[in-house]
């Protein structure tokens, strides 16, 4: 304890309080987005609600920051166990919140909903991360495969079973891939899985996926799904709309038609993207890209630094799951995507997603801080 706290005062001089800046510069961006698309109705609790996860998420980070890798590494079975007791908790006390998936957490006496898969986003990576590193001077072998693809099914697969929630389940198969690609797993595993993948799509199609599934991948390239945009393609059209009728230099913040009118579905939340284009343009919409491309770039760099494998890895990890919630999140209201119900990171309101991606780029912020393990760590720890 005596150590952590040290550590913690260590935060202040040794954390990357450059990526923390740039955090912070995003959110406060967020907050008035959010402010924008709530004006129609009361937006000081949005927003409010919304700074207190800020002010949640940088404590995280600072906490995150301060702990050693070391010490994930050596509990990754613990990490595992915590993530599954996570999930596990959606029996009793899961709730949909009207979205029907059963994602979030309502637990007696805590005012607040939670999204436990968000907090196993930052529990995979280190798992990963540690599995990696145990084998990574033979990474390509059956086995290291094996042992890594079994970490992630048991994830991937309690997180589909408890809430059907297949949106933030293919995060960690994307955290999985981006660590294995950099990680220097041989190139032949990836067509192995490309084509096992294409083999079995048509039972997947028809065993794994439901109509309503169906019908939002079928409705990205066949026109005739729902021609009028009034069912499954509702929100994609109304997105569209919303996104280009700003043109390139927008309509203005609180000046929006539609964005002000609520008339675009969880335009603070899934779409805010799209009210970003109406109100700032396509200008605005480029400047978000460029904010948020700068912190994922900003965490390879950190990883780059590090001679350490382990903590490259948890940097590497944590910039793949941003570059996928990014890709999806844009991808969804410009069409490319199904709707699948993830947020826009740092931007859109919700303070499952704010803390977890703050206490994510905490462990960044610790590899900065902590490059390598310190010298006498390398001769006292244990093989993992």
């Amino acid at each position: 304890m005596r150590d952590f706290i040290q550590e913690l005062k260590r935060f202040f001089r040794k954390g990357d309080m450059v990526l923390l800046i740039m955090c912070l510069a995003i959110s406060a961006f967020g907050c008035l987005i959010i402010a924008s698309t709530n004006n129609h109705r009361v937006f000081t609790r949005y927003v409010l609600i919304q700074v207190l996860a800020i002010g949640l998420g940088v404590a995280s980070y600072a906490v995150f920051s301060s702990i050693d890798l070391e010490f994930f590494s050596e509990h990754r079975r613990a990490l595992m166990v915590i993530s599954l007791a996570l999930l596990g908790l959606l029996i009793p006390f899961g709730t949909d919140l009207g979205s029907g998936n059963k994602s979030w957490l309502a637990l007696p006496l805590i005012p607040f909903n939670i999204q436990p898969a968000e907090i196993c986003k930052i529990t995979y990576i280190l798992i990963a991360a540690s599995v990696m590193t145990s084998h990574q001077h033979n990474l390509s072998s059956f086995r290291s495969v094996l042992h890594m693809g079994v970490c992630l099914l048991m994830l991937f697969a309690a997180n589909i079973v408890l809430s059907k929630d297949l949106g933030v389940s293919l995060i960690y198969v994307f955290i999985f891939v981006g660590m294995a690609f950099s990680g220097g797993v041989k190139l032949y595993w990836f067509g192995l899985a490309i084509g096992g993948t294409a083999a079995a799509w048509p039972f997947l199609w028809e065993h794994f996926f439901s109509g309503r599934q169906k019908l939002r991948i079928e409705a990205l390239f066949n026109p005739a799904v729902d021609p009028l945009g009034t069912d499954v393609r509702y929100h994609l059209k109304r997105s569209l709309d919303t996104l280009t009728g700003g043109g390139v230099m927008g309509q203005g913040l609180f000046n929006g038609n539609r964005v002000q009118a609520g008339a675009l579905p969880a335009q603070h939340t899934d779409f805010i993207f799209s009210a970003i284009g109406e109100e700032m343009g396509y200008i605005g919409c480029f400047l978000v890209l460029v904010m948020l491309f700068a912190l994922v770039g900003r965490c390879i760099w950190v990883g780059c630094q590090s001679p350490d494998y382990m903590r490259r890895m948890v940097c590497f990890g944590t910039a793949s799951a941003l570059i996928f919630q990014i890709f999806v999140n844009v991808g969804m209201c410009i069409g490319v995507v199904p709707v699948i119900g993830l947020t826009l990171p740092l931007i859109s309101y919700g303070g499952s997603s704010i803390v977890t991606i703050y206490a994510m780029l905490g462990l960044v912020s610790g590899v900065y801080a902590r490059p390598a393990p310190r010298s006498h760590e390398r001769y006292i720890r244990p093989p993992r």
